[in-house]
């Protein structure tokens, strides 16, 4: 059980909701019950936290994600304890209620408390305060047969990886040997990993600078540090100032690996495709020599989500050109760009997200299996239009955050069945996700705690 889990247990009915703030626990679950209903009827849980009052947001967020995870169990559940579905308000209070208590040593509090507030919560709310009596006695049975009910529950897909099962069949056609340890990663909370930047100190010195005020870390990869346990970024030493950045150990191979082999001496025109948040365009930056003269362009088709980039990058005291503009119509914007061939263009194309459920457990339930192949053509079009901007000599890096070989290993295999002058470089290809649980004794290695991504670097051949 997590530190934070057993201050919840200490005071059962108020919860910690930010720095010295507490709120009744019947009114963060009615909270986290909302949000639940908004995530299933196809809302994103992050812009449906940005909904919540921002007294509120890390109480409702912590226990939305655990409901997320267990979300397939606790349906399979309500199932068995309801005829019919209840209205949506209500099967989301239930809901809620049933995957935060099933699993008795995880729940953040004693099933007792969280029956009597799931109820006090209907109570409060309009739109399920009728239902307050169904929901106690859904719940006080889901108690008195506890063991039979989880055991019926056991065998059923749903409940057993918490994952649609159109999701876990496509995983078992994908990756035969590997499977499960994908599902189970997913459902593992993602440890809060940093990047050094190291225009401004080296990892070494970070982690004395991070051991000088008790927060524990490890060396992950080249430029990575794991922290023990996730602190407010306001707590980073020199966050403000742009030493460090928070970035997933498999989200920091994508910068070395475009510039592996290139002149980074040399005047180098780099192009970051689909670029927001901006923090691989930013890493990119830390890679350049003193004195070299770079041009890096960052495109981002979304205007608002741009000024992320904008904002990153005047935080880390670097620069690069921020267009907002469609990376698949570069008749939009390449003359504004510098009209010249790229020497690296990093593709880190939209994509179902598969590879980074642990840390946003909302995918598996909002994708659909049509997704998939939309998303795939939507690479397809972005590979095909930019590889014309790259010189020869050069070298584009295609990554995605997802683990279906759809938007990996199958959309790199077209592209070069169809562009012959495209020469596969050493890449990881699928990078599976990994947890800490699963590294084998000694190693320290970023291929042992990771999300999910899939790297291919092409290098354009000369005419």
């Amino acid at each position: 059980m997590s530190s934070s889990q057993r201050a919840m247990r200490q005071a059962p009915t108020q919860a910690r909701t930010d720095a010295g703030a507490t709120a009744p626990l019947w009114q963060l679950l009615a909270t986290v019950a909302s949000t639940l209903q908004s995530v299933l009827a196809g809302r994103s849980a992050t812009a449906a936290l940005e909904t919540v009052a921002p007294s509120l947001r890390p109480g409702v967020q912590s226990l939305l994600y655990q409901t997320l995870r267990s979300l397939g169990r606790a349906q399979v559940l309500r199932s068995r304890l309801v005829a019919r579905t209840p209205p949506p308000p209500v099967d989301a209070l239930l809901c809620t209620a049933l995957a935060l208590c099933w699993h008795e040593a995880k729940a953040p509090y004693p099933a007792h408390t969280l029956l009597h507030q799931t109820v006090e919560a209907a109570k409060h709310r309009p739109a399920t305060r009728a239902q307050a009596g169904f929901v106690n006695a859904c719940l006080r049975r889901f108690l008195r047969e506890r063991a039979a009910l989880i055991a019926a529950t056991d065998a059923d897909p749903l409940a057993h990886w918490n994952h649609p099962p159109w999701w876990v069949r496509r995983l078992q056609i994908d990756h035969p040997q590997a499977w499960q340890q994908i599902l189970q990663a997913a459902d593992a909370p993602a440890p809060m990993v940093l990047r050094v930047n190291q225009q401004k100190c080296t990892p070494a010195q970070y982690l004395q600078a991070l051991e000088a005020i008790n927060i524990e870390a490890s060396p992950v990869g080249v430029s990575g540090l794991v922290l023990r346990r996730p602190v407010p970024v306001q707590q980073l030493p020199g966050f403000e100032a742009g030493w460090v950045s928070v970035q997933d150990a498999g989200a920091q191979l994508a910068a070395p690996l475009l510039l592996q082999g290139l002149n980074l001496h040399a005047p180098l025109r780099v192009l970051d495709a689909c670029a927001a948040p901006g923090g691989k365009t930013a890493h990119l930056l830390e890679l350049a020599p003193p004195g070299a003269s770079w041009h890096v362009t960052a495109l981002e088709v979304d205007a608002a989500r741009s000024g992320r980039i904008h904002a990153n990058l005047a935080r880390l005291g670097l620069h690069a050109q921020v267009l907002v503009a469609d990376a698949a119509c570069p008749q939009d914007w390449w003359r504004q760009s510098g009209g010249l061939p790229f020497d690296a263009i990093l593709l880190d194309a939209p994509c179902t997200a598969s590879g980074i459920v642990r840390r946003h457990p909302d995918v598996r339930w909002l994708r659909r299996p049509t997704d998939i192949d939309q998303l795939a053509a939507q690479q397809a079009r972005l590979l095909n239009a930019l590889w014309p901007l790259l010189r020869p000599g050069g070298r584009l890096l295609y990554c995605t955050c997802s683990v279906f070989r759809a938007e990996g290993e199958d959309q790199v295999q077209m592209f070069l069945a169809h562009h012959k002058d495209a020469a596969r470089m050493p890449a990881p290809g699928h990078l599976l996700p990994t947890s800490a649980d699963n590294r084998p004794t000694g190693q320290d290695d970023m291929h042992y705690d990771h999300d999910g991504f899939f790297y291919a670097l092409l290098e354009k051949k000369p005419a």
